[in-house]
């Protein structure tokens, strides 16, 4: 990927508000069922040991899994993991304890589950286009630089007492960074920011962007940056982007908004720096981008930092 586009993707894994939190780490024996379904919006599966099945009820999919894969739910999808093939009836699924993890049990199956957070609305709007699920093979080519995360997981969980390592939790988040990158290089990614991203002709144009998100940027001089004409680039960035060039910036603006709210910046002039004369009209365009209201933004930034004072 040419490095420009990488920038631009550092800069957008840089940005995501992330948050982890780690449900559980132990194993199973037997006949068992574990599930993070309804729970969270988004959850992970690391396989520390052994093997199981993933089963997708509503698609009635299902995938082998073994020691080394991982899982990340970005969505709350109705799922289950079993050592079995086949799953029993839901009347029939044996209700059976996670263990204390003991990887020289034989015929055990070890996890780590937990749960993602995104904090920042936007980060959702940005990830929205992702696939449901995602499956990391230990054994694929693909993601090798993931391995050595794996082994510091196993290391990290085979030595926690009582209380899992919160080392577990930070590791999860390099792999799930790891794992959104990899998709975006992949180009799987349908339509979005990332979709864009994935195209060269408009790398010019989103680097601009991000670096002067105040200029007066109409859609002919958006055309003009990515070398089209005004109605062949509204056509082929919308049905990349997955929606109008205008809303599209108006995403950007408002996440590099978000970031110098919460870097200090007071909100008039991060209104301005964003293209915004009128504070009235930042925040008519804020709430409707975020979902709530830069003031109300600064307020949880300013509590987070009286409690860590």
């Amino acid at each position: 990927m040419p490095h420009r586009q990488d920038r631009l993707i550092q800069w957008l894994l840089g940005s995501l508000d992330l948050q982890t939190t780690l449900f559980h780490v132990g194993q199973y024996c037997g006949s068992w069922q574990a599930s993070t379904t309804g729970l969270a919006r988004a959850g992970f599966h690391v396989l520390l040991n052994g093997d199981c099945w993933l089963h997708l009820p509503a698609t009635g999919q299902k995938h082998a899994l073994q020691a080394g894969d991982a899982v990340f739910f970005l969505r709350d999808v109705p799922h289950l993991l079993s050592p079995h093939a086949e799953v029993p009836q839901a009347t029939q699924a044996p209700r059976v304890a996670m263990q204390a993890l003991d990887t020289r049990v034989p015929c055990s199956t070890a996890l780590a589950c937990g749960f993602f957070e995104f904090r920042a609305p936007l980060n959702r709007v940005f990830l929205s286009s992702f696939p449901d699920y995602v499956i990391v093979s230990g054994q694929s080519q693909d993601l090798q630089e993931v391995r050595p995360l794996f082994e510091l997981i196993l290391a990290e969980a085979r030595r926690s007492g009582a209380e899992p390592s919160p080392l577990i939790t930070r590791l999860v988040d390099l792999m799930f960074f790891y794992v959104v990158r990899h998709l975006c290089q992949r180009q799987d990614v349908s339509a979005g920011l990332w979709a864009v991203l994935a195209r060269p002709e408009f790398t010019p144009l989103l680097e601009a962007i991000v670096l002067q998100p105040g200029h007066d940027w109409t859609v002919e001089a958006m055309a003009g940056l990515s070398c089209m004409s005004r109605t062949r680039f509204f056509k082929c960035f919308s049905a990349t982007a997955g929606t109008s060039p205008s809303h599209f910036l108006a995403q950007i603006r408002m996440k590099l908004a978000t970031q110098r709210i919460e870097e200090g910046m007071s909100l008039s002039k991060a209104a301005e720096s964003v293209g915004y004369q009128s504070d009235a009209a930042f925040s008519r365009a804020f709430k409707k981008i975020t979902g709530t209201l830069p003031g109300t933004l600064r307020r949880s930034q300013q509590a987070a930092e009286r409690l860590t004072a």
